[in-house]
């Protein structure tokens, strides 16, 4: 695997700094969300070719690949024009990444309301369907950008399952429609004790297009399931690290939860489980 760490879990200092000190850490590549990676950044407005080429440029300089550039807005927004807003601003993403050359453009799946939380009214065939409605359009940006949009389950969504993100992709039916694979976003308080079967059945229904791993562990307190970086829960990372590297070679796999005390630890425990596969 390539293994990588998301931008905004790094030490807080200048951006040139902290992509040197991913390349020391022993990472190879890494997760880019622009808002929460550069203070005061503007928005779309400020997403230009040069920008797209600087960045790039700096990253090939220390030999670490962009992964993923996140976008994780809400595509449920329930205001019709905030929702507008939204969609222009991924396809602003997919235009940047076209001139950027990262992997994907990462989107989660959305919640119907302001918030952004989750409500039981997540699971209902109503909000799965606005979903693939409301990305539709973004997607078509992804073809003629010719750019991968990665879709990433979570419990909390609209999205909450592999039958669902495999009902997706059959629904979109584009081949720049892949999954961001993320096992502990799939758990939850209900199904933490079959964590393995929620696993291998991901697995088994997503696994050919899976594009991006991301990597992180997880604690059961009581009835939450709360995550942390990897090794420093309860994971048993044996299937997923089976699965990359039997059917994935080199696939992107970016930590989570990590924070600058602890993310070269959480890539020595990633490290080790891939090698005992």
């Amino acid at each position: 695997m390539n293994i990588g760490i998301r931008f905004h879990d790094t030490e807080d200092i200048s951006f040139e700094e902290r992509v040197a000190n991913i390349k020391e850490q022993g990472f190879g590549c890494a997760h880019v969300a622009l808002n929460k990676s550069f203070a005061g950044f503007a928005g779309d407005t400020a997403m230009t070719p040069g920008f797209a080429m600087y960045l790039k440029k700096v990253f090939a300089r220390n030999e670490i690949d962009i992964a993923v550039l996140g976008c994780y807005l809400n595509l449920l927004h329930p205001d019709p024009e905030k929702l507008k807003s939204i969609q222009e601003t991924y396809r602003a993403h997919i235009r940047f990444a076209s001139v950027l050359g990262c992997g994907v453009v990462g989107t989660e799946t959305g919640c119907p309301n302001p918030e952004y939380r989750y409500v039981p009214e997540c699971h209902s065939d109503k909000c799965f369907d606005a979903f693939a409605r409301n990305l539709a359009p973004v997607v078509e940006d992804a073809e003629r950008f010719g750019v991968i949009l990665g879709i990433e389950p979570v419990w909390n969504h609209s999205v909450y399952d592999a039958a669902h993100a495999r009902r997706l992709l059959s629904i979109l039916a584009s081949p720049n429609v892949k999954i961001i694979l993320d096992p502990v976003n799939l758990l939850c308080a209900i199904n933490a004790d079959s964590a393995q079967s929620v696993i291998d059945e991901a697995i088994e229904l997503l696994g050919e297009d899976v594009a991006v791993l991301h990597i992180k562990d997880y604690i059961r307190e009581g009835n939450a399931v709360r995550s942390v970086a990897a090794g420093f829960g309860q994971m048993d990372y044996t299937s997923i690290m089976r699965f990359a590297k039997r059917e994935k070679p080199y696939i992107h796999a970016t930590l989570e939860n990590t924070t600058p005390d602890n993310a070269e630890k959480a890539l020595e425990n990633v490290r080790a489980a891939y090698a005992a596969v």
